[in-house]
């Protein structure tokens, strides 16, 4: 009989990505410039509600013309310039021209109002921002002139604000056709065409810059105080997006479908960059999500790629019409954003023909991804877990009390380290040392476990996890079953306080169309199936989430409702 001190040592929550493939050491501008090279007349760029194509080469002159053109307006090297819009190939013109002059690419969301545009231009000093006119019921241009009356008197390029002291020049993008001179500001059409394509100063430009600069802020949609401008490199987002790509197995034959917001890192990033590091070209459907146009993108340019948070998978497969569009050509894609339930996955695969799909999970401080799944994973661990490691990273799951490596199989906190991680959030160095440790480790705040394979799995977020009379109850786990019911479409679970156990679980439901569910009917399918203290004590039925224009649940707000409804006090303890 073996001595017990002879046992194996345990194996602990920790992961390190594959290094063959080398780091991409370039520039954003100069890696796309000799992808132009490789590729020059393959289709980069499809907007299909602008009725707009770009071969590489073409994209290139136009890109190349824009980065003139800025230069123009007295931008220089580390300057910020915010973009508040939807998608359009005018964003995809400043992803890549900012880039190339080392102009750094402030990403506005569109969901902003004023009080947000103007913390936001501020906190980062936008000395320009190109900005929609108007989109739906928001009048982007009318919040602008709201707080900045000056523009009225102005000239282009000598904006004088009270309430945006930095901001210097405004650019609004314009349909062709359409829409008369506004005071102050300058038509992006009218931008582009003061640039000179082939503008000596831009080599000079390049010859300067280095993959460490940053390249791009992003506002972190934090459920608590100001937003924190997460800063980005050339060398974070380059890389990720190749590598993402990867996983994706994409090449110069694959199209792929972004219904995602550019302005978050899933559009920029995962779809855009995925696309032009390899050569694939990049097929926007609209301005905004629609899930028909989605569907009728995929079928007319024959897309074999499609990005999506969980949401908009389930109102493309939910829609009417959906038998009618053919989608053999898809193949990947990738599902992220937000948690993906299993029974929308295997949907997804089955329906929408998406064999190869992947999941991905990261965060706007990690440019964002940090695991992904790839197209061979096996379906099993596609539905159940967000994958392995990236290549270049570290990912250990942390005792969130000792900072101790866990063992496998236990949950902790995921902390990622390695090239991904950002340079910091933008003039908060106290804030970056709170999520970044000393030696490098991100923290990301979400409760993971790591099987023996190295897979990892999201059970929830830390400030997410309810505590129901000292049992640690994890909502994901609890909307995984509550999918299973053959008539529940969507489903989030929060904790909200209660006197007696501290916190009861509440569950609001969406559910199938032309079906109908009752509270009593839901309680007895969990009966017997899961213990009685992970059951919702409230359940509630409703059209829809509170949720970001990500499509990311805002489950504080469905908490911070049923307080409301109910009544109560927060008695949660920190």
């Amino acid at each position: 009989m073996a001595p017990a001190d002879s046992a194996a040592p345990v194996a602990l929550s920790y992961a390190q990505g594959r290094t063959d493939i080398a780091l991409i050491e370039d520039t954003l501008g100069d890696f796309f410039d000799a992808m132009v090279e490789r590729h020059p007349e393959r289709e980069a760029l499809v907007s299909l509600h602008q009725g707009r194509r770009y071969t590489y080469r073409q994209l290139q002159g136009e890109v190349n013309q824009l980065a003139s053109a800025l230069l123009g307006l007295n931008l220089t090297v580390g300057d910020r310039i915010g973009i508040w819009s939807h998608n359009n190939a005018e964003w995809v013109l400043m992803q890549l021209a900012t880039a190339k002059v080392g102009l750094v690419l402030v990403n506005i969301n569109p969901a902003y109002r004023t009080s947000e545009v103007e913390y936001a231009l501020n906190k980062v000093g936008c000395k320009a921002l190109v900005s929609m006119a108007r989109f739906k019921t928001s009048d982007y241009l009318g919040m602008l002139r709201e707080l900045a009356p000056e523009l009225a008197t102005s000239v282009p390029g000598r904006l004088q604000a009270q309430r945006l002291p930095e901001l210097r020049s405004v650019v609004w993008i314009d349909v062709e056709g359409e829409g008369a001179e506004e005071p102050g500001m300058l038509r992006f059409s009218s931008l582009l065409a003061r640039g000179d394509r082939f503008d000596p100063r831009l080599p000079s430009f390049a010859a300067t810059l280095k993959a460490t600069q940053a390249i791009n802020i992003q506002f972190t949609s934090g459920t608590t105080g100001f937003p924190k401008g997460a800063t980005l490199t050339h060398r974070n987002i380059l890389n990720n997006g190749f590598f993402i790509g990867e996983a994706m197995k994409l090449t110069p034959e694959d199209r792929l479908c972004i219904p995602v917001p550019l302005y978050h890192c899933f559009g920029m990033v995962l779809g855009n960059l995925a696309c032009l590091t390899h050569g694939a070209t990049i097929v926007y459907p609209n301005d905004g999500f629609d899930p028909l146009t989605v569907l009728q993108a995929v079928q007319d340019e024959r897309c074999t790629g499609l990005h999506g948070v969980p949401t908009m998978f389930i109102a493309e497969l939910d829609h009417p019409r959906f038998k009618e569009f053919d989608l053999h050509t898809l193949r990947t894609g990738i599902m992220a954003g937000s948690p993906c339930p299993i029974e929308v996955m295997k949907r997804v695969v089955a329906d929408m023909h998406l064999g190869q799909i992947t999941i991905a999970y990261g965060m706007t401080e990690t440019s964002p991804v940090s695991c992904q799944s790839s197209t061979d994973t096996p379906l099993e661990k596609r539905v159940s877990t967000v994958g392995l490691v990236q290549p270049h990273l570290e990912v250990k799951i942390a005792n969130p009390e000792t900072g101790e490596t866990v063992p496998r199989g236990s949950s902790g906190e995921l902390c990622t380290r390695g090239y991904s991680v950002m340079h910091g959030y933008w003039g908060d160095e106290e804030k970056t040392r709170e999520a970044i440790d000393t030696q490098g480790w991100m923290h990301t705040g979400d409760l993971a476990t790591m099987d023996a394979e190295g897979y990892v799995n999201i059970v929830g977020r830390i400030k997410d996890m309810v505590i129901r009379g000292g049992e640690n109850i994890y909502p994901r786990e609890i909307e995984e079953f509550l999918y299973r019911h053959p008539k529940v479409q969507d489903v989030q679970v929060v904790g909200v306080p209660d006197r007696q156990y501290g916190e009861q679980l509440c569950a609001w439901v969406v559910v199938k169309p032309g079906q109908t569910l009752s509270e009593d009917e839901l309680r007895a399918f969990c009966k017997g199936q899961i213990a009685h203290y992970k059951v919702p004590h409230y359940i509630r039925f409703v059209s829809g989430f509170p949720m970001t224009v990500t499509g990311k649940i805002q489950k504080f707000k469905i908490r911070d409702e049923m307080k409301t409804q109910l009544g109560l006090e927060e008695t949660k303890t920190a």
